[in-house]
C-alpha cells in the first residue's frame, strides 16, 4: 500500500513540476504571492521555475533514492509547508486558478495541504 501511495505521490510531483515550466506557467506565476518576490531576488516566473523544478527532483527521488526515502519523504512534507503560505495568498487575494474560482474551493484546497504532508510521510516510512 505504501508503495503504490509514493508512486502515486512521485507522479503526481513530477506532473505538477512539468506543468509548472509548460502548460501552466502563467496560472502558477497567478498564484505567487507578492511578498516572495519581495523577499527573494527573483521574479514571479523565476519563483515558479524553481518550484517546479524541486517538484520534479522531488518526485524523482521518491523513487530513485530508496535508502534515502525518509529523508526525501520529510524534505517533500517541508515543501508543502513551504507553499502553502501561497494557497493561503490565493484564498485570502481571491485569486482563481486551477478551477478554484469560489472562496469555498479556495479554502477546500487549504485543509487538502495537511494531507499531502501526511501522504508524504506515511508513504516514506519503511
Amino acid at each position: 500500500m505504501r508503495t503504490c501511495a509514493r508512486w502515486l505521490l512521485a507522479g503526481s510531483m513530477v506532473f505538477a513540476g512539468l506543468s509548472h515550466l509548460f502548460w501552466a506557467r502563467r496560472e502558477f506565476q497567478a498564484q505567487v504571492p507578492d511578498a516572495v518576490t519581495d523577499l527573494l531576488p527573483i521574479d514571479k516566473d523565476g519563483v515558479v521555475v524553481a518550484s517546479g523544478a524541486v517538484e520534479m527532483m522531488l518526485g524523482l527521488a521518491l523513487v530513485a533514492l530508496p535508502r534515502e526515502r525518509r529523508r526525501v519523504g520529510a524534505l517533500l512534507a517541508a515543501f508543502f509547508v513551504a507553499v502553502f503560505p501561497g494557497n493561503i495568498a490565493q484564498a485570502m487575494g481571491q485569486r482563481r486558478g486551477f478551477g478554484l474560482d469560489s472562496d469555498r474551493s479556495r479554502i477546500a484546497r487549504l485543509f487538502f495541504q495537511p494531507v499531502l504532508v501526511a501522504w508524504a510521510l506515511w508513504s516514506t516510512r519503511r
